[in-house]
């Protein structure tokens, strides 16, 4: 164990700290006495390491010097453990194993346990004393000791690693640093040092980079040498706020180099807009002005400007600067700062804006940005903030506002003309950007509730406006119905003092009303919705707004109002007569009816107004008018279909409401058979190639009646699907075979100069479907009535071949091919033998002659000869698979079984040295081994068949619960 004192200082007391060391854990002790004179000592912190100590010395009461077993030096900051550097010594030579365990007093009998330990003891090579540090070693002795702050800091100068002298001096400055010697009196004395210090080494290193700047090369070679290291002596000049030698002595070298100069004006760009540097001599400020008006960057120039304390600006340079390269923020910021200014910014941006809009043309880009940053300057100013940021000081806040309404408020412009319209600053605003003026004037309204004069100047400039806008006819609808809806707003307040005359409002709904106007329909009836929900629904007539809002086809102001009047089955006339938003009638419709809050009779209007208009609800959609009357009107449903005229309309809403793939709830839906009737009628008439896929989805419908209706409407393959369907299978394969045999009439008795490729795919279509039909019935069908079905087919492929000549041939090749897909599907179901016969005994094929038939029979033969060798394979393939199973099955049968040991697994005897001669030994495949004999006697084996069966008694207890394993067993014979 290592033992270590030292004093520390401890909550304003200095205390003994004892350090307990063991491998390769440190545990600080502080001793204490209380008042009563007893010691406490309590455990401070533990300190786990990743070697093992052979030393422990205390340097001072916050640094600790450990040596590990490989004689590495560590030395230790003790508050936070931080290991601060790490030194090699071997090369000292320690000395180890003093005369403390050498047992000299007894002759040199050392133990072994003893001699290891002193190997690397060395408790009398080590000493401290005054912060020195003693090392004996074999031939000198070594002193270390902590260098002071200075000497650390000069150290790195002489590697040149200014950058880590000025980190470190920092540290130093800051309190921050670990190991510090040499510091001595209170804080701002020991800073005062560290700043001395830190300043020589900036002048230096300032010195240093202009000594070695690249002299030659490119110039971002020389941009990168300054771009290194001008940053640093600027923010740690900035650091120790030492502007004056920043922007003196410093700024003054660096002026010696063009490069160099240029990117520390550009590094004080942070800290101009972080608010970290202020105040900027002249010289610099301007220096920094035409740096960035020469490389163009105008708007980091502008953000600049507005954070800068405008003392050390040159008012009149930089109010001409900002005027010519349009840095508009900047300006204003001059006007205001530096002169109290803040009606010339208005000024300047009014005479750019106004003639444009006076002429009634659009404005370029940049003129819209100056007119918006008009508008938050001037709401900036009415709120009391200064503009672009910051606030205004409290005693200029009200004659800044004052000024500002003023200025707004003009009956004519400084240096308006002659024919000058009044008010010539609102006018330019409202034409500019009227909603936003308007809520720039609303939230400066808020702020006039308790101002006496504010209060006259709101109502002064609401009296402007209406002036301005309601007799003129420059302004859009959209324009008037934004100072009406701000009115209403305004007037709805609970403790409103403006006054509007109510028939102003008048005359702006006759304005937006108005018949003879179809243009920007939309925009008058948005403008009015939003006049009346801002509150202006007061100051009209009802009865009035609404006979206007009809005549003006205005449908959802006319919504608005029924809905305020609980007239919500008006509301669905609304929805139909506007052809915006016909579409919502249905979304409507089913929220009133089926949404909580509505009352009974409400609800009742709706529905029957619904129900009254449904012929017009499916013309709009029969899919969504089908959906809402299957929820909300399921019991109408048969007096609709009776009361609807337009067939093609009932036949529309029938298939929306019958058809499962339209998406409709089935379930819902409870309709006598005829109306499926009905539709699958109307459906034969308008979709006929629809009927097959909609009678396989469909899921009511009488087969009988529906069978007459495609027949009548001779949709074979429907009347085919629905009699097997029915059960019917010779009548759906006689509908089918009628429409192939009709199909090859009209084959045989096509021109021989015509060509019908179309009726050839329509065969073999046909004939396709036919031979599916067949083939999923002949499962479940005997010899005979598969006989009935395919040898027709067959015939009838066969039949039209004998009609065709040479000179026919291209139809003949093809219903050749079609009649071997016969063959080749009937052979499946029909005797091979049958099949021939059937052929032969044809009266097409009996009296001619064997070749014509020749390409039939060959083709059988091919198929019957592809069919064996098919089947001969897979025997083969089934025979080899079942040989290798038996093989294996043989073999771990036949295999010889071997005993886990060489007695009986119930008796523990070896089963040789048994005497009983009649007994057997039975091995199962498992390794176990009994006697017979005692097997029996636990029930492990039974008789079946004549043969005995027996049990592994271990397994059979192993899985007891489960299902018993039973293995057969080998039976030896022979005496034990």
């Amino acid at each position: 164990p290592l033992l270590a004192w030292h004093f520390v200082a401890v909550q304003n007391s200095v205390n003994p700290m004892l350090a307990f060391c063991r491998g390769d854990v440190v545990h600080f002790l502080l001793v204490k006495r209380d008042d009563t004179g007893a010691i406490h000592v309590t455990k401070q912190r533990q300190l786990h390491l990743h070697y093992d100590l052979i030393n422990f010395t205390w340097i001072n009461s916050r640094t600790a010097a450990l040596l590990d077993s490989v004689e590495k030096l560590h030395v230790i900051d003790r508050q936070t453990q931080e290991e601060l550097e790490t030194i090699e010594i071997s090369e000292v030579q320690l000395v180890y194993n003093s005369s403390h365990f050498k047992s000299l007093a007894t002759g040199g009998n050392v133990s072994e346990a003893l001699a290891l330990v002193g190997e690397k003891a060395c408790y009398q090579s080590i000493s401290s004393c005054g912060g020195q540090i003693f090392y004996l070693g074999t031939k000198s002795v070594h002193v270390m000791t902590l260098r002071s702050w200075r000497e650390r800091v000069d150290h790195l100068l002489k590697q040149e690693h200014l950058t880590d002298a000025l980190a470190l001096a920092w540290s130093f400055y800051e309190g921050k640093a670990k190991a510090v010697v040499g510091l001595s009196g209170d804080t701002n004395k020991r800073k005062a040092v560290i700043a001395d210090r830190m300043v020589e080494i900036l002048l230096h290193y300032a010195d240093r980079t202009l000594k070695k700047c690249p002299d030659q090369g490119k110039i971002q070679v020389m941009e990168q040498h300054f771009q290194d290291v001008v940053p640093v002596i600027v923010d740690y000049s900035l650091l120790l706020q030492r502007t004056d030698l920043l922007f003196n002595q410093i700024y003054d070298k660096m002026s010696e180099n063009s490069v160099a100069k240029g990117i520390f004006l550009e590094c004080l760009e942070p800290y101009i807009l972080s608010d970290k540097l202020l105040g900027i001599t002249a010289q610099v400020m301007k220096d920094l002005l035409l740096h960035f008006q020469d490389k163009n960057r105008l708007e980091n120039l502008e953000a600049c400007i507005v954070h800068m304390d405008i003392t050390s600006l040159d008012i009149q340079q930089v109010v001409l600067l900002c005027w010519e390269n349009r840095l508009y923020d900047a300006m204003i910021y001059v006007y205001n700062s530096g002169m109290n200014d803040f009606i010339s910014p208005m000024e300047k941006l009014f005479k750019v804006i106004a003639p444009p809009l006076n002429a009634g043309k659009s404005l370029s880009d940049e003129q819209v940005v100056m007119g918006n940053k008009l508008l938050v300057y001037i709401s900036c100013c009415l709120a009391g903030r200064a503009y672009p940021l910051g606030d205004i000081p409290e005693d200029l806040v009200p004659l800044v506002k004052n000024q500002v309404f003023e200025f707004l408020i003009r009956l004519h412009s400084s240096e308006g003309s002659v024919d000058e319209e009044v008010y010539p600053h609102v006018r330019t605003l409202l034409h500019f950007d009227t909603r936003e003026f308007l809520n720039v004037l609303a939230l400066t309204f808020e702020d006039f509730k308790n101002d006496k004069q504010a209060v006259e100047y709101q109502q002064r400039i609401v009296d402007i406006l209406l002036k301005v806008m309601v007799e003129n006819s420059d302004f859009t609808p959209s324009q008037v119905g934004c100072l009406f809806t701000f009115l209403a707003r305004q007037l709805a307040k609970p403790n409103n003092t403006l006054f509007v005359n109510r028939t102003l409002f008048d005359q702006v709904l006759e304005f937006l009303c108005s018949p003879d106007d179809d243009s920007r329909h939309s925009e008058r009836q948005q403008v009015l919705l939003e006049l009346l929900q801002a509150g202006g629904i007061v100051q009209f007539e009802e009865s009035r707004l609404i006979q206007m809002a009809e005549k003006a086809e205005f449908y959802q102001i006319c919504e608005f109002m029924y809905e305020r009047e609980l007239r919500y089955d008006k509301i669905v006339g609304c929805y139909l007569r506007d052809p915006v938003r016909k579409e919502e009638v249905f979304n409507y419709i089913h929220n009133i009816l089926s949404m909580p809050g509505y009352s009974a009779e409400e609800k009742q209007s709706v529905w029957q107004k619904a129900l009254e208009h449904i012929e017009e609800l499916l013309s709009l959609s029969p899919c969504k008018a089908a959906d809402l009357v299957a929820i909300h009107f399921g019991e109408q449903i048969e007096s609709i279909i009776a009361n609807l005229q337009d067939q093609f309309l009932l036949f529309q809403f029938l298939r929306s409401l019958l058809d499962p793939r339209e998406g409709i709830n089935q379930d819902l839906i409870h309709l006598p058979p005829c109306i499926t009737e009905q539709f699958i009628e109307l459906l034969c008439q308008y979709s006929p190639d629809q009927v097959l896929e909609t009678l396989k989805v469909l899921e009511y419908c009488r087969l009988e009646e529906t069978i007459q209706i495609t027949q009548k409407h001779q949709l074979h393959e429907a009347s085919s699907y629905l009699l097997e369907k029915k059960g019917d299978i010779h009548g759906a394969f006689l509908v089918m075979l009628e429409r192939l045999q009709s199909k090859l009439l009209m084959l045989t008795q096509d021109d021989e100069s015509s060509a019908q490729p179309p009726l050839l795919e329509d065969i073999e279509d046909t004939l396709m479907k036919t031979i599916a039909l067949c083939r999923r019935n002949s499962h479940s069908l005997d010899q005979q009535q598969r006989e009935a079905l395919w040898f027709p087919l067959l015939e009838a492929m066969m039949s039209p071949q004998k009609l065709f000549g040479s000179s026919q041939g291209r139809y003949s090749k093809s219903l050749k091919s079609l009649t071997m897909q016969v063959l080749n599907n009937m052979a499946a179901f029909i005797a091979l033998p049958s099949i021939l016969q059937r052929i032969l005994q044809d009266a097409v094929y009996g009296k001619g002659k064997l070749g014509e038939i020749q390409g039939l029979v060959l083709g059988m033969l091919d198929t019957f000869n592809y069919e064996q060798t098919l089947l001969e394979t897979t025997t083969n393939l089934l025979n080899q698979d079942l040989h290798w199973s038996l093989c294996n099955l043989r073999a771990s049968v036949t295999r010889g079984l071997t005993p886990k040991q060489d007695y009986c697994c119930i008796c523990l005897q070896q089963y040789k040295r048994r005497q009983e001669t009649a007994d057997e030994i039975i091995i199962f495949s498992c390794g176990h081994l009994y006697h017979s004999l005692c097997l029996l006697s636990k029930e492990c084996g039974t008789v079946t068949k004549g043969l005995m069966r027996w049990m592994c008694y271990k397994c059979n207890s192993s899985n007891k619960g489960g299902k018993l394993r039973e293995n057969l067993s080998e039976l030896k014979k022979g005496s034990g």
